[in-house]
């Protein structure tokens, strides 16, 4: 796997009321593609493809779109998607529709969404995520969706955006080399946070050192996503473990992806949840929410959380 620094560069610059937001791509990405209209509209969907089509929010303004592909193999399409969505919520985006291939309606809703044309952006039928999210404030609507696909050697993220014009440029490879780690380490009522955030740290897991497997104590944050996930049998979620930047990327993935399955197998076996609501995925390093230049910072960047993947 082509290694993933940890430097970071701006993807998309835009505007809400006064203040610039900048939502950050890793340094070994490239805008292959961009499209802009100053006045347009875009019809973002908002669940799956069904027979009758599916349902949308429309919003009017500048629509900008772009192509982003990632030189990495090996990435899955949470890998690609996850760090950016965190961004968002920690902007005070709203997540409203999250799905994978499949779930979303594999072929028909894919060619019923607007895609830049390949090379620049590429789906692959079988292994695509898609995720709308909405923030509303200062009398303007923003709505900002993500469609991430791979292909053997590369990642590609589509994002689109509209509402009020942006100022400045859309992205800049002048960035500097570090940023501060603003993303807010999601904690408190979980299935609150869940249903408003869309994913929350489970704080309080512990594993034997350098291992995968997890502590046999009782978890509150298990007992309390278990409980989440019997009232609500239709959701999915997605465990992703996540590392400090000691050792090899290739490594960090791999146990931070254990970590997540044993916290499944804890689920499942512990708690009778069905496989079908749950995966395991593992990011490694990729998405810090500290500096790990400190052992506060290092600490913690070791955890698991849990996304909700599906809302239908």
């Amino acid at each position: 796997m082509t290694r993933f620094t940890a430097i970071l560069f701006a993807a998309l610059l835009f505007v809400n009321g006064a203040a610039a937001v900048t939502l950050d791509m890793p340094s070994n990405a490239t805008l292959a593609a961009e499209d802009v209209a100053r006045l347009d509209s875009y019809a973002m969907p908002t669940g799956p493809w069904t027979p009758d089509g599916f349902p949308i929010l429309t919003g009017t303004g500048e629509v900008r779109q772009q192509a982003w592909q990632v030189k990495a193999s090996g990435l899955t399409t949470l890998q690609l998607v996850q760090p950016l969505t965190e961004q968002l919520a920690g902007m005070g985006f709203e997540v409203l529709f999250s799905c994978k291939d499949i779930d979303c309606g594999g072929f028909d809703f894919r060619f019923a969404t607007p895609v830049l044309p390949t090379p620049a952006m590429h789906v692959d039928l079988g292994d695509y995520r898609f995720v709308a999210t909405q923030r509303v404030g200062d009398g303007d609507t923003e709505l900002l969706s993500i469609l991430a696909s791979r292909s053997s050697t590369a990642g590609f993220i589509q994002i689109t955006r509209v509402g009020a014009s942006t100022s400045g440029p859309v992205a800049s490879a002048d960035a500097p080399a570090t940023r501060a780690i603003s993303t807010p380490t999601i904690t408190g009522d979980l299935a609150q946070t869940l249903e408003t955030v869309g994913y929350f740290v489970l704080s309080d897991l512990t594993f034997q050192t350098g291992s995968a497997q997890l502590g046999e104590a009782t978890f509150e944050t298990l007992d309390d996503l278990a409980e989440y996930l019997v009232a609500n049998p239709e959701r999915t979620v997605a465990l992703v473990g996540h590392t400090d930047s000691v050792g090899s990327l290739d490594g960090n993935i791999a146990l931070s992806k254990r970590r997540a399955g044993s916290v499944l197998e804890r689920l499942v076996t512990t708690y009778d949840i069905p496989r079908r609501q749950l995966e395991a995925e593992g990011m490694g390093y990729l998405s810090p929410v500290a500096t790990n230049l400190t052992e506060e910072g290092r600490e913690a960047n070791r955890r698991v959380e849990v996304i909700v993947t599906s809302t239908e």
